[in-house]
């Protein structure tokens, strides 16, 4: 074997701990992810590359009113100059500028195939042009008058703003998303006349509080429209501390659709939705059968959004389908705030709206002093310069002569009128065609003229109010031309107090409503007419049965059974038998035993109580919303044991409780003595030594009892008539009135 080789000499080699070394390292790649890629600036509300690509686009001189550049060329010029980074990501960063429904006021005008709210791509870079827009040349304005600081580009060949002038509200306005490394960002859009109103006021009052910041911004305005429906209180909670989230709905409308049907028609999706993506959800859902009460759903949309849904039934309530698609679907969605940002550019933080707003306006004055400085460096020069001509048009010859004959005419210049180097190269520097154009006049007017400026800049450097008050005028200016009374600037999302949470019952929902007469046998058939005030006369019944019940209903009630057993059964009214047929009994709908009855049956109305009552004179008041059961064994509400039955179901109506035995004698006694209870036996309600209870009702003291006789004939037994009867609950009663019923029957309950 040949002689192995010696390894190459290296530098010292120093020991690292690996979990500090990696701690190191992902913390710089941290910090340059959130400071360099995915938090927007507070002061412009932008990303690198987005303040990157309107800073190229500036330097191609791609105005608001100038020409359209293809895409390819401003892609490639941010990156070969600015951006390092691949431009498919930059193309893509361009695009979301141009699109209106993703930006609330677009930063590029876009000619081409930019994308659509289905979420289709945007054409190639090579087919797509563009160009800034107007609010673009805002936060542009004023960069090249030293405004803002600038920094070497990613290798030092060129300069490029750390952030922009600024001009208008960006980050509220436009809003901004981002991932970066244990932090993000989620700022929707809101309306720039909106943010111009508070920043207004801040100006006024720096220390104003959310409540009336939000009394000003009252949320966001999202570029897709929708309807918000989130409690004000929490709007004032997320905006004062940065974080939270909207509820947003899309916008519908009930839509005629002849002959009684009807169609609703989504005209606005919630924000950041591809439409196509919305209706390949619902038809999903129809498809799994989710969705019971839509038949349908198609897209007609054009430029404008406009989704029909087709309800299943004309009787389907409208808003009960859209609360079943609001459930089920991204017709309503959450919208986050998590105002997450670079602070005075280099700080994250998170901040709330006063906050945001008030850096702005910071950003804002610090513009207008250095835009200030500027000028004023600027007018001195000027005046400098000025003083020069005026001495070369006070010895023209003079000076002609010294550039004639002098080898050195600069210092000759200097010497002989006391110039400074400034006025002297001015001078020199001058075209000889310029020389006619100087008269003292001109050049007094010019020189008084920046005097002026020169002094009104001097007191606006020395006075913060005059500052602000410039500020103002600026905001106004912004909300003058891209505030709510323009075209881009009215609201496009609304406000709507927030729902309750509405169970929705999808097969009562699919129930058509219908008026009714439902008919009870005395053998317990049970079946439903068509229509209200059927007549009972033309009726027919199986040998050996008559009409025991018969009363108004609609096919959407539930409808309550009391038996014998002291068991309440819920009966849906749409289920029972119509037709011209004698029915089904009521037993074979219910699990009742043989030898068991029905006591009442009557339409439930929520809400309302009733007195039960069994044959041994036992009952209490029970509310008739706890009597519900749609099962089939119903709910056990009496109690009653061995011969004993229940015996009255009566709606509570009055102050006061009327018994009557089946030894004829009637009882009356306020109804406070009796307990509500949602089960049990009761208490007693009369005495007997012989016999039970044969009826019982509830009444109004001062009204009198009513009581029906056999021929349908009802009487009024008036206060006075009833003084004898009244007395304490569970005692014996007296012999009624003459010509009470001999049935022993109130009648006419229900």
């Amino acid at each position: 074997m040949g002689k192995r080789a010696d390894p190459p000499e290296t530098g010292p080699i120093e020991p690292v701990d690996l979990k500090t070394a990696l701690e190191e390292r992902y913390l710089a790649y941290a910090l340059s992810t959130i400071t360099h890629r995915a938090l927007p600036d507070v002061r412009d509300g932008l990303k690198p590359v987005h303040r990157r690509l309107l800073y190229a686009m500036q330097q191609l001189r791609l105005q608001p009113q100038g020409e359209f550049r293809k895409c390819a060329k401003i892609v490639g010029d941010t990156m070969g100059n600015f951006h390092p980074h691949g431009n498919q990501a930059i193309y893509d960063a361009l695009a979301r500028l141009a699109q209106d429904f993703a930006v609330r006021y677009p930063l590029i005008d876009g000619q081409g195939n930019f994308g659509n709210i289905d979420g289709d791509n945007p054409a190639a870079d090579r087919y797509t042009e563009a160009r800034l827009t107007e609010i673009a040349a805002r936060l542009l304005e004023g960069i090249d008058e030293d405004t803002v600081d600038f920094r070497p580009n990613y290798d030092g060949r060129e300069m490029e703003p750390a952030v922009l002038p600024a001009n208008f509200p960006n980050l509220l306005a436009n809003g901004a998303s981002g991932i970066a490394v244990g932090m993000a960002t989620n700022i929707p859009p809101h309306n720039v006349g909106e943010l111009c109103d508070a920043a207004l006021h801040l100006i006024k009052a720096p220390n104003a509080t959310a409540d009336k910041l939000v009394a000003l911004v009252p949320g966001p305005d999202l570029p897709t429209g929708g309807i918000i429906v989130e409690p004000r209180e929490q709007i004032v909670e997320a905006y004062k501390t940065g974080r939270g989230s909207f509820r947003l709905r899309a916008r519908w409308e009930k839509e005629d659709a002849g002959r009684g049907t009807y169609q609703i028609v989504v005209t606005e999706i919630p924000y950041q939705v591809p439409k196509a993506r919305l209706v390949a959800r619902i038809a999903e859902l129809l498809q799994a059968k989710k969705l019971p009460l839509l038949a349908d759903v198609r897209d007609e949309s054009a430029e404008d959004v406009r989704l029909v849904l087709e309800p299943k039934s004309r009787s389907v309530d409208p808003a009960l389908l859209m609360e079943s698609l609001f459930k089920l679907t991204e017709l309503e969605t959450r919208v986050p705030l998590n105002m997450n940002v670079l602070s005075r550019g280099k700080i994250p933080n998170v901040l709330g709206l006063r906050q945001v707003l008030l850096e702005w306006l910071e950003h804002r004055q610090q513009v207008l002093v250095r835009r200030s400085n500027f000028r004023l460096s600027k007018i001195d020069h000027r005046l400098e310069v000025l003083a020069g001509y005026l001495i070369v048009y006070l010895n023209l010859d003079t000076v002609i002569k010294i550039v004639r004959e002098e080898d050195e005419p600069k210092p000759a210049l200097i010497k002989a009128f006391k110039l400074t180097e400034v006025q002297a190269e001015a001078i020199l520097n001058m075209r000889l065609r310029a020389l006619r154009k100087l008269e003292e006049m001109e050049i007094r007017r010019e020189h008084d003229d920046l005097t002026k400026e020169r002094k009104e800049l001097k007191s606006l450097l020395g006075s913060e109010d005059k500052q602000w008050k410039r500020i103002g005028e600026e905001i106004k200016e912004i909300k003058e031309q891209f505030g709510q009374k323009t075209e881009l600037g009215r609201r496009r999302t609304s406000f709507a107090d927030a729902p309750d949470d509405v169970a929705v019952d999808l097969a009562e929902a699919m129930i058509e409503k219908e008026p009714i007469t439902v008919v009870l046998s005395d053998k317990g058939w049970v079946r439903t007419i068509k229509g209200h005030g059927a007549d009972t006369a033309k009726l027919s019944f199986k040998d050996g049965d008559r009409l025991r019940q018969v009363f108004d209903a609609q096919t959407t009630d539930t409808l309550l059974l009391f038996a014998t057993n002291g068991r309440f059964y819920s009966l849906s009214a749409d289920k029972l038998p119509g037709g011209r047929g004698h029915g089904e009994p009521f037993r074979l709908m219910i699990d009742i035993e043989d030898a068991g009855d029905c006591v009442e049956f009557f339409v439930h109305e929520a809400g309302r109580k009733l007195l039960v009552a069994s044959t041994n004179g036992y009952g209490f008041v029970v509310a008739e919303d706890d009597v519900i059961a749609m099962t089939r064994k119903g709910k056990q509400v009496l109690n009653v044991k061995g011969d004993d039955e229940a015996a009255v179901c009566a709606p509570v109506a009055g102050d006061s409780v009327a018994v009557i035995g089946d030894n004829r004698k009637l009882l009356l006694f306020p109804l406070e003595e009796l307990p509500e209870m949602p089960r049990g036996k009761g208490v007693r309600l009369q005495r007997y030594r012989d016999g039970g209870l044969s009826d019982a009702k509830t009444f109004s003291k001062k009204d009198g009892l009513v009581y029906i006789d056999a021929a349908k004939r009802s009487f009024t037994l008036t206060p006075a008539d009833l003084r004898e009867w009244w007395g304490a609950r569970a005692a014996a009663g007296r012999l009624p009135p003459r010509g009470f019923p001999k049935s022993g029957k109130f009648g006419g309950k229900f």
